[in-house]
């Protein structure tokens, strides 16, 4: 995670386009925004992009990017970027992504938590991403009702997970040649 100002600076630096601030802003956004200021609608929980990958040579990887929480305080810093609590990659062992109640993963440490499950206590993949949810995310509060939460994860012999304790959450991989997909 990178944290600086004026952060223009470190973009021309790396040769990166640079769009204006208002560029990001849409119509629909504005409005959605407004809605939620003035308690007329709820704001939208979570906008997670999550992927996890395991390459020919067996290198796993991970990646999250987040829609934010709208009307947050500023400055706020979810788990999406921070390593350990909403992505977290160890070769040989297992690529995980996080998506849910954002402090609740940066309490449990919960993509490191999957990784320890699994190298330190000899875990499936499947066992420790469930342990986790259940143990540091489901466990804790947000308001008053407990912490919605999710996770894709693939481990080193190609096994995929896709676990979540939350309404739905969607998904798609590759399978031979077809994108499967849940809801």
């Amino acid at each position: 995670m990178l944290l600086c100002d004026p952060p223009e600076r470190v973009c021309q630096d790396w040769g990166l386009e640079i769009a204006p601030p208002e560029y990001f802003v849409t119509q629909a956004r504005r409005e959605q925004l407004e809605q939620v200021l003035a308690r007329r609608q709820h704001a939208p929980k979570h906008g997670t992009v999550g992927a996890v990958a395991r390459d020919r040579y067996g290198h796993l990887a991970a990646a999250t990017s987040t829609g934010g929480i709208v009307a947050s305080s500023q400055g706020r810093i979810g788990d999406s970027p921070v390593i350990g609590a909403g992505t977290f990659a160890r070769d040989g062992v297992v690529a995980v992504s996080c998506t849910g109640d954002g402090e609740a993963f940066l309490q449990g440490v919960v993509a490191h938590e999957v990784d320890a499950q699994m190298r330190l206590a000899g875990q499936p993949v499947d066992r420790a991403a469930l342990g986790a949810l259940t143990d540091e995310v489901s466990s804790r509060l947000t308001g008053h009702a407990p912490a919605t939460d999710g996770l894709i994860a693939v481990d080193s012999c190609e096994q995929l997970v896709i676990c979540h304790m939350s309404a739905s959450m969607l998904a798609a991989w590759p399978d031979h040649g077809e994108v499967l997909t849940s809801v």
